[in-house]
């Protein structure tokens, strides 16, 4: 009988030692679940507060950022809007808040993506510009005048090669 009253204290002490523990921790949680004989109501009416605030949780991607930004604007329009194959189109056009020798790159649309042409220009001291470009794919092209850094761009513009 003496082995089990003293199994029994140490068991009392072991579980005392692990209250003391999880309370130690911060766990509040961890201290109800380490009482032996929980009432039936504590576990439905008492809930662990969180320590910290949870991070908000994304629903949907986030949107991309506008193409064109306050800092300037590029307009263009082309000389031509039907073409012959290996006939050259001038894309006229003129700026405002570019400075004057800021180097422009023609940039057609292909599969979706913008892609850079061999075509550059610079923006005259009264902030126009001109670049000529010879197209030798047929079908419609669609292109736009960006700057090199390509903060600021133009609205695309169609030409139509035959």
């Amino acid at each position: 009988m003496n082995s089990v009253l003293r199994h029994h204290r140490y068991g009392r002490a072991l579980g005392a030692g692990a209250l003391s523990v999880a309370l130690l921790s911060g766990g509040t949680a961890g201290a109800f679940a380490a009482t032996s004989t929980p009432h039936p109501d504590a576990a439905a009416t008492r809930t662990a507060m969180p320590t910290k605030k949870p991070m908000p949780t994304r629903t949907a991607p986030m949107k991309p950022m506008p193409t064109r930004t306050a800092m300037g604007s590029i307009t263009v329009s082309a000389t031509h809007k039907t073409v012959r194959h290996g006939e050259t189109v001038a894309f006229a056009g003129r700026v405002k808040g570019v400075n004057a020798g800021t180097t422009l790159v023609l940039q057609h649309r292909t599969n979706g993506k913008w892609t850079a042409l061999r075509t550059t220009t610079t923006v005259n001291r009264n902030g126009s510009f001109t670049i000529r470009r010879a197209f030798t794919a047929k079908g419609d092209q669609t292109v736009r005048v960006v700057t090199k850094d390509g903060k600021v761009m133009s609205s695309p513009v169609s030409v139509k090669v035959s």
